[in-house]
């Protein structure tokens, strides 16, 4: 066959084959638009899961009567006109290929009205008809009817009317969350879905999580904002104890974009290394704004991933934040009323640390609690019916243990429950990372140094990474085109597979750019230290002990949650009790 120009029509049912999936995908592209387009109200029409029609309405700027013919031309974009342009790319649609691809594939209608009138334009299987006169105010209507109707192909593959409505509402719920400001009205054959107001302030976008996301989410989540290096952060962590089976919410939006990441995904896992179960997944609503010059938007073909320039530095600033911004779940840093630390006598140390003699403890009330606080405390502690609340500490003080493993106090709210060795594991983890830390990284050389093949793209990355391996303890040369020879590793790693780890490290630096494999393998030893040289279950701890233990979880990072993740403690308030016993009704 001789090599001849594909027909227009076929060029753009190729690009549909990228750009038109299903019919999420024209939801998303004519959402997309609409953003574009200065919208701030936006209703959706679907019928029989998008298959059958999709009507998207909005309030943006519209299009001129004479550029109508031309939008649904190949290539044809209001949003950039040369290579600067598009290296610095902040819309959210700049290939032109959105409109064309989806008329190609379905019946369209396009309606837009702008000061001076309004506009309509068709298209059935490639042939424009219009633009003429019509009736529409500011904005722009674009109907999609009988979505691959010409390509039945294509249709089959298409699942039932519920899995596709279900792909359409991810991407609704997506764009909702990257514009809290813009209000969404859906509707799906004939019934309302979806009623978004817009949210022009932190409580009302924390409303528009709740309604997305759920109030689990939403009621266990924390606030976070920085930036650094001209990397702005913001949005909701879902806090350890709100954790899923799998990543279904995690939401990541770059400069205004949802996309999927794997150098910002690893940066989350990284953070939330020791504060979750293994083969748990945390929960995320997550904003960075960042130079759009260092990120290439172009780099596929439906615009669900973004490149960055150097992705280890934004690898870097992201964990860290996070990081910073969980260890900071600890007893009473969420509370408006300081918390008073009164220093912890040093029989804790020697009796819990080293698992001394077993002492009783009592069901003694408050007073005689505090009595006996007081006797270990250098500082005057008021107690919680003295009606002073700033001098009782965020975990109260104990008035007994139950069980052998809780350990119950009072608080200015009502009841504390406190699992022991929980919060005990959590408390001498961190000390032992913070030693740890504090003598760096000791590397051990290896009497007879290991060889090991890889593959060349391995072996190059090795080869460049020499500095980065130093700084985690492993010196690694090259000394083949496929092979490496292991010649120091971490001390405290010396008993462990290293070969398995470095191939892993390899990987990690293939995928994302960075990797903290020996650094977890480190905390996996500390965190192994600390369950051993925890309290353990049915220990008894005198009062003392036990305001210890207390007093140690309001000043110890975390402290919220143990190093597998569960929660360390809970709270019961006055007034719950009160409803519990029905008092007062």
């Amino acid at each position: 066959m001789p090599i001849c120009q594909l027909p227009g029509h076929l060029i753009n049912q190729i690009a549909a084959g990228e750009v038109v999936e299903r019919p999420a995908s024209v939801v998303k592209e004519l959402l997309e638009n609409s953003l574009d387009a200065g919208a701030t109200n936006i209703a959706l029409d679907i019928q029989a899961g998008g298959q059958k029609l999709i009507r998207i309405r909005d309030n943006g700027s519209g299009i001129p009567r004479d550029q109508l013919n031309l939008a649904l031309s190949r290539h044809a974009t209001s949003k950039i006109a040369s290579l600067e342009d598009l290296e610095s790319v902040v819309s959210l649609g700049f290939r032109g290929e959105a409109l064309p691809s989806i008329a190609s594939v379905a019946r369209l209608r396009l309606t837009s009205g702008q000061a001076d009138g309004a506009s309509q334009i068709e298209a059935d299987n490639g042939t424009l008809s219009g633009p003429v006169p019509a009736a529409h105010p500011m904005g722009t209507t674009v109907e999609v009817h009988d979505l691959f109707y010409n390509t039945p192909a294509r249709r089959k593959f298409l699942r039932t009317e519920r899995t596709e409505y279900g792909h359409v509402e991810k991407w609704l719920k997506r764009l909702a969350l990257a514009r809290p400001d813009v209000a969404f009205a859906v509707t799906h054959n004939g019934r309302a879905t979806m009623n978004l107001a817009a949210a022009n302030d932190q409580a009302a976008r924390l409303d528009r999580i709740r309604k997305i996301c759920g109030d689990g989410f939403a009621s266990q989540a924390i606030w976070i904002s920085s930036e650094t290096e001209g990397i702005a952060l913001s949005g909701w962590l879902g806090l350890p104890t709100y954790n899923r089976s799998q990543a279904d919410m995690q939401y990541w939006f770059v400069n205004g974009r949802s996309i999927g990441d794997r150098t910002l995904s690893h940066a989350v896992r990284h953070a939330y290394r020791d504060v979750l179960f293994h083969g748990r997944f945390p929960a995320y609503i997550l904003y960075l704004s960042i130079d759009p010059s260092t990120v290439d938007a172009n780099a596929h073909p439906a615009k669900h991933e973004v490149r960055f320039r150097d992705g280890r530095r934004v690898h870097g600033v992201v964990a860290q934040v996070i990081e910073s911004a969980l260890s900071e779940t600890q007893p009473g840093k969420q509370q408006s009323a300081p918390v008073p630390h009164t220093p912890v006598s040093s029989f804790f140390h020697q009796s819990a640390m080293s698992l001394g003699r077993p002492t009783h403890s009592s069901s003694s009330g408050v007073r005689e609690t505090l009595a006996a606080y007081r006797s270990m405390s250098d500082e005057p502690v008021s107690t919680a019916h003295e009606n002073n609340a700033n001098d009782i500490p965020p975990m109260g003080f104990a008035i007994a243990q139950l069980g052998g493993i809780y350990v119950l106090a009072e608080n200015a709210q009502g009841l504390v429950i406190v699992d022991m060795h929980a919060a005990h594991e959590r408390i001498v983890y961190e000390k032992l990372k913070v030693a740890f830390d504090d003598n760096e990284m000791i590397r051990q050389p290896l009497l007879v140094p290991s060889p090991f093949s890889v593959s060349e793209s391995e072996a190059e990355i090795a080869e460049q990474s020499a500095e980065l391996f130093a700084r985690i303890g492993l010196v690694v040369d090259r000394s083949g085109p496929t092979s490496l020879v292991i010649r120091e590793i971490p001390a405290l790693l010396s008993s462990g597979d290293v070969e398995s780890l470095l191939r892993d490290v390899l990987s990690d630096l293939q995928q994302a750019g960075t990797s903290s494999r020996v650094e977890d393998a480190h905390l996996d030893l500390l965190a192994t230290m600390a369950c051993h040289n925890s309290v353990r279950a049915n220990r008894a701890l005198t009062l003392q002990e036990m305001n210890a233990l207390l007093r140690e979880m309001e000043v110890t990072k975390r402290a919220d949650q143990c190093n597998h993740g569960r929660p360390t403690w809970t709270a019961v308030s006055l007034d719950d009790l009160d409803k519990m016993f029905l008092r007062g009704q």
